[in-house]
Formats: structure tokens, C-alpha cells, sequence
């Protein structure tokens, strides 16, 4: 099996649009939740098929599985902060005296 070694020209993809970007301009925070959990599944699919693919079918290239899943992980990450960001702000919500 010969592995090609000689350097390539790196091809950047646009990125995705960012997991929250705020609330949408026609729904509301239901609407917005939803995308971002949309466009975090979406993140781990392409990255899980990716990686399928490769190790599968020889199909893609490591760099690629590798930022496929960086993006992923940063994704979760993120929607991860943003929910405990909502946790904490109604549990203060909740100690206010009515």
C-alpha cells in the first residue's frame, strides 16, 4: 500500500452558521431552541458518517473527520453553556421574592 506524503493545498470549507445566533426574526425562543439543537444533531451526524466513512470505506481524509468532529464537540459545548446560562438565570428567577 503506497501512502501519498507530499503536501496538498488545505481547502477551507465556509463555516456553518453559528449553533446560536439569536432568537429567529419571525418565531420565538421555542423556534430558536430547536434550530440549535437541529444544527448540533446535524454537527454529530456529518462527523459520525464522516468518521464511518473513512474508517468504512477508506472514503474522506483523517484532516477532515478530524475537524468534522472538533465541530461537533465545540457545538455541543457551546448549546451546553447556553443551556446552563438559561438553568441559572431561572433559578434566579425562582429565589426572587414575590
Amino acid at each position: 500500500m503506497h501512502v501519498n506524503l507530499a503536501p496538498r493545498p488545505i481547502q477551507i470549507p465556509e463555516l456553518a452558521s453559528p449553533v446560536i445566533a439569536g432568537p429567529p426574526a419571525t418565531g420565538g425562543f421555542a423556534d430558536a431552541l430547536g434550530s440549535a439543537i437541529n444544527q448540533v444533531q446535524t454537527l454529530q451526524s456529518s462527523a459520525h458518517s464522516a468518521a464511518l466513512d473513512l474508517l468504512g470505506g477508506g472514503k474522506g481524509d483523517v484532516h477532515d473527520v478530524a475537524l468534522a468532529s472538533q465541530r461537533a464537540e465545540l457545538s455541543m459545548e457551546l448549546f451546553q453553556q447556553v443551556r446552563n446560562k438559561f438553568v441559572q438565570a431561572y433559578q434566579e428567577i425562582m429565589k426572587m421574592p414575590m
